[in-house]
């Protein structure tokens, strides 16, 4: 029973590379669309005074969180994957990944904010999310950076922190082409 687990294991570390090498492919193409979640964070929810505004009432990246988006932008530039714009959630987390990862002032986009419980304010947000990766035909790669939830909801990945999802419009929904594990 262990030698079989082993071997499982084993299976996937390739698996998991391939796609990490498979989609840095795409990204050193350029023109794509990028969902990474945010960098790892202090904690796992926000807390009761949360205040959209003000960091200090949120949950924050961690120190190897900073390191991760440290990471994450070294390895964009190294691996030659242009970026066009950058786009964020106005969660600090999120904003912070992407200040520290790309070295620029990403443009906040309420939208990729934590998704509403109200089910006519998520569709909006989705509805949204959507209209943008539509519309995107730069010949760099469109980052936006994101949460869990919004990528499940419009994916059904579920990634790591710090981890890109490669996506294209695909009838109503989103194709996954690709995932960067960081």
């Amino acid at each position: 029973m262990i030698r079989f687990v082993l071997a499982l294991l084993l299976l996937a570390v390739p698996t998991a590379a391939s796609a990490t090498d498979a989609g840095w492919a795409l990204l050193r193409d350029g023109g794509h669309v990028v969902l990474l979640r945010h960098a790892m964070v202090t904690g796992t929810t926000d807390p009761a005074n949360f205040d959209i505004d003000s960091c200090a009432t949120q949950v924050n990246l961690s120190a190897r969180g900073k390191q991760q988006a440290s990471k994450i932008g070294a390895l964009f530039a190294a691996r030659a994957a242009p970026i066009d714009r950058v786009l964020s959630s106005r969660y600090c987390r999120c904003l912070d990944t992407a200040r520290i990862a790309f070295e620029a002032e990403p443009k906040p986009f309420a939208p990729l904010d934590l998704l509403k419980t109200d089910e006519k304010e998520k569709a909006a947000q989705i509805a949204a999310i959507m209209t943008e990766i539509r519309g995107y035909s730069g010949s760099d790669n469109l980052v936006m950076v994101t949460h869990l939830e919004n990528i499940v909801a419009l994916t059904g990945v579920a990634p790591r922190e710090g981890e890109a999802v490669v996506v294209e419009p695909q009838g109503d929904g989103l194709r996954v082409l690709g995932r960067v594990t960081f």
